[in-house]
């Protein structure tokens, strides 16, 4: 996980209503709160 991720990471932790926008698939694997699952919009 780079430090842009992490921040992204902490981001949703801290606004649990928000998306991730972003073009990483790692976001698919990354968990808030060490079990929850953050909601991301990949485009396809």
């Amino acid at each position: 996980m780079s430090l842009a991720d992490a921040c992204l990471v902490r981001l949703s932790e801290m606004h649990p209503s928000a998306e991730v926008f972003t073009l990483d698939s790692d976001f698919r694997i990354y968990r808030r709160h060490g079990n929850k699952v953050i909601p991301v919009r990949i485009p396809d």
